[in-house]
């Protein structure tokens, strides 16, 4: 989905809006949960004045917020009998109600809001937010249209936090962050498969995760299933869900993929941190690139790529190496290429400002790298799937990147995630991803 001309990239004033929203939304702290909700500050024990009249099981918020994700420090109290993984009602600190949500006292994320509203719901909700989510992929979107590979409910997105669901084929790859979500999973399952016409399920929960919401993973098995076959725009990919990162093909990049494939009819391209070669193979097969290199460290994905390359019969240059070190000797042999894709897994993942300024070192380096040996006048397509780089901030860091290295960079696009990648107004930084396409001169 294309954001060129969109004035929310660029407009200080959603940037400062920004800055305002993360300033204002406390997140966890790394410190040991302090467990259930008590009596909040100042409180005589006992439960908050007009609860006899509030359905149970409630929990009452401490501090106001619209965000999806509520904190320990944001709760104040819950009902005597509210236990993890219940649908709970939630009150505000005036006693009004407020919403419904999964609780799990003992979690980093101990309620997740799910519905706002005046009068509760039940958590049959739940399949009618499902609903929403699928209607827009089946209905305007129509993506089994065009692909057989696309991400049905994409948690806070869909307002489904905790629940990742990608379709490959006639399997759903699922992803779980929350223990409310787990105990539902089996009915949530079942009413995907019969709108999406799937079969198998693939499921995968974080170990850490796990261990923050309490969830057993082998109380619900995956099917056996260890590989399936895909394809996008033409192009044939096979999916290993045993070696692939989350949940083993990126949709995310598939509209970018795409939009690639008119910058390299017979160019050289080069795509560092190729995972398994979803940049490379839409260059060769529908960009008709002359010559595509695939640079990675993981040794899985690069023999997973070397396959998708077989599958659809092209032949590509597979290299298994540090990205950094790969272009840093293309640099010292002075080989540059026509169109060069930068696609690093996350390099910020967190708040903590050394961790942080860290990760845009490690952004300037890769970028420095790759502008240098990108052919005058050739294309850098440089992206970042750090939710905490703004993007702002990424495009201050990749700037810097040119010109540290004396060239310039003509912007002609900026990019985001495809459709079925939606994002809420109220978790705006659930707007991951970020590219940049841009001449270098």
């Amino acid at each position: 989905m294309t954001l060129a001309g969109h004035e929310w990239w660029i407009a200080p004033w959603v940037a400062d809006r920004y800055a305002i929203g993360v300033q204002e939304r406390p997140y966890p702290q790394r410190r040991p949960n302090p467990g259930p909700p008590q009596g909040g500050p100042g409180r005589a024990s006992g439960p908050p004045v007009g609860s006899k009249d509030w359905v149970k099981p409630w929990v009452q918020l401490r501090t106001w917020s619209y965000h999806p994700s509520l904190y320990p420090a944001m709760l104040d109290t819950a009902s005597p009998g509210a236990a993890a993984g219940d649908w709970v009602n939630v009150y505000d600190k005036n006693g009004r109600f407020f919403g419904n949500g999964l609780f799990n006292p003992t979690s980093r994320v101990p309620l997740r809001v799910l519905y706002h509203g005046e009068n509760p719901v039940p958590e049959s909700h739940l399949f009618t937010l499902l609903d929403h989510a699928l209607d827009l992929r089946l209905g305007p979107l129509d993506l089994p249209a065009q692909t057989d590979t696309f991400r049905a409910i994409n948690s806070d997105g869909d307002s489904l936090g905790g629940l990742i669901v990608d379709k490959f084929a006639d399997v759903l790859s699922v992803q779980v962050h929350s223990l409310g979500i787990w105990r539902r999973l089996p009915a949530l399952l079942a009413r995907l498969h019969a709108r999406l016409g799937t079969s198998r399920t693939v499921i995968n929960v974080d170990p850490t995760a796990a261990r923050n919401e309490g969830i057993r993973p082998e109380q619900q098995a995956s099917d056996p299933v260890r590989t399936v076959r895909i394809r996008e725009h033409g192009i044939r990919y096979e999916v290993d869900f045993a070696t692939g990162h989350k949940t083993g093909f990126f949709c995310d990049q598939r509209e970018n993929r795409r939009q690639l494939a008119r910058w390299t009819p017979g160019k050289r391209v080069l795509d560092l941190c190729c995972y398994t070669g979803g940049f490379a193979l839409a260059a060769k097969v529908d960009g008709k690139a002359a010559e595509v290199t695939g640079v990675d460290l993981d040794e899985n994905v690069i023999a997973l790529a070397r396959r998708n390359a077989n599958l659809n019969q092209e032949r590509i240059e597979w290299i298994h190496c540090d990205a950094y070190a790969y272009a840093r000797q293309m640099r010292k042999d002075g080989k540059k290429f026509d169109v060069v894709i930068l696609d690093p897994p996350k390099l910020v993942d967190g708040r903590d400002e050394m961790e942080r300024e860290e990760g845009f070192i490690r952004y300037e380096d890769l970028n420095s790298l790759g502008i240098v040996i990108t052919e005058p006048g050739g294309i850098l397509v440089t992206c970042s799937c750090s939710g905490q780089v703004s993007a702002e901030e990424f495009e201050r860091l990749v700037i810097r990147a040119a010109h540290r290295v004396g060239r310039k960079l003509q912007f002609i696009d900026r990019t985001t995630a495809g459709a079925d990648h939606p994002v809420m107004s109220n978790c705006p930084e659930s707007w991951y991803l970020k590219l940049l396409w841009a001449r270098v001169w």
